[in-house]
Parts: structure tokens; C-alpha cells; sequence
């Protein structure tokens, strides 16, 4: 049976990624999740690896922690 995307091991960078982002935004979970117009269970199953972040949700994640999309891309990529 294949792996589901969000447990494959490409994806395995992507959560801890996005916490990192959210930190050194200095916002907790509930402060970008009322930026992204989420429940907070959504970024806490997103930097868990719980669910699936797609590219446009990425630029979004980016933007509410007040770094461009194409830095954000940048970033990961150079990591």
C-alpha cells in the first residue's frame, strides 16, 4: 500500500519548517491560526505532519508570518 503523502519522506521537513516560521514570527498557534482564518487544531496538525500543507497553503503560512512566499521557498529549499 503506498504512504500517504503527508507520511512520505519527502514531505518529513515540510512540518518542522513551518513551526520554525511560526516561531520566529513570535506567534503562537492561535495567533496564526485567526490570521489564517483556521482553528488552531489546524496548525497544530499541520506542524505535526498530521495533514498535508499544499503550495498555495505554504505561501499563505509564509505571509501570515510575515515572510514572502518565494523567500519562504527560498529558505526551505537551502535547507
Amino acid at each position: 500500500m503506498p504512504t500517504k503523502p503527508q507520511h512520505a519522506k519527502r514531505y518529513a521537513q515540510i512540518p518542522g519548517f513551518l513551526r520554525a516560521l511560526r516561531e520566529e514570527a513570535g506567534l503562537t498557534q492561535r495567533q496564526l491560526a485567526e490570521r489564517m482564518r483556521q482553528p488552531q487544531s489546524w496548525v497544530h496538525k499541520s506542524e505535526t505532519g498530521l495533514r498535508r500543507v499544499d503550495v498555495a497553503e505554504f505561501c499563505d503560512w509564509c505571509q501570515a508570518c510575515g515572510v514572502k512566499a518565494e523567500s519562504g521557498i527560498r529558505r526551505f529549499l537551502a535547507d
